[in-house]
């Protein structure tokens, strides 16, 4: 079950570590066009500056996501470092379930909501839907689900598996 879960991680990360090497190119690319044509071409573009802006919500919050499946995110560890280690996995349990509860909540929820109410707002300049770039936050929040989900279900089969061994 661990091997199980471990794969599965694994192919999520690279797909979303592509698609972060995409978005850091397409970054570079735009903000050094922005620069080159504003003070060497004396006409600055009018699109790169949103499409970078653009790109760097989704570059964050799918590197957020990433963060998630690495255990990586932001922790206040005093009330996990206070429960005695037989319990601990149940503090992470906790804590990984109010953390279900608020993405689903916020990011999935609330984001298809933005999106509902903004497919008709259009960007100044690259002139797409608003909701195009609020898609991220469903998108981002299903995959932190998903990596919660994993990182629990591998929590407990770890002690399985040591437990067997």
């Amino acid at each position: 079950m661990y091997r199980t879960i471990h794969n599965v991680k694994h192919l999520i990360d690279k797909g979303v570590l592509c698609f972060c090497g995409v978005a850091i190119v397409t970054l570079v690319i735009t903000v050094t066009w922005q620069v080159f044509s504003r003070y060497v071409l004396n006409d600055p573009s009018s699109f790169t500056d949103e499409l970078a802006r653009y790109t760097m919500i989704w570059f964050g919050l799918f590197g957020a996501s990433y963060l998630f499946g690495k255990n990586g995110h932001l922790a206040i560890t005093l009330f996990i470092g206070s429960i005695n280690k037989k319990y601990r996995k149940y503090g992470y349990l906790f804590i990984n379930l109010v953390a279900l509860v608020f993405i689903n909540l916020a990011m999935i929820k609330g984001g298809l909501q933005l999106i509902s109410r903004t497919m008709m707002q259009f960007s100044p300049a690259l002139q797409i839907p608003m909701a195009y770039v609020y898609f991220i936050l469903p998108i981002s929040g299903v995959l932190m689900s998903i990596y919660i989900v994993l990182n629990t279900l591998e929590l407990f089969t770890i002690e399985e598996t040591a437990e067997r061994g």
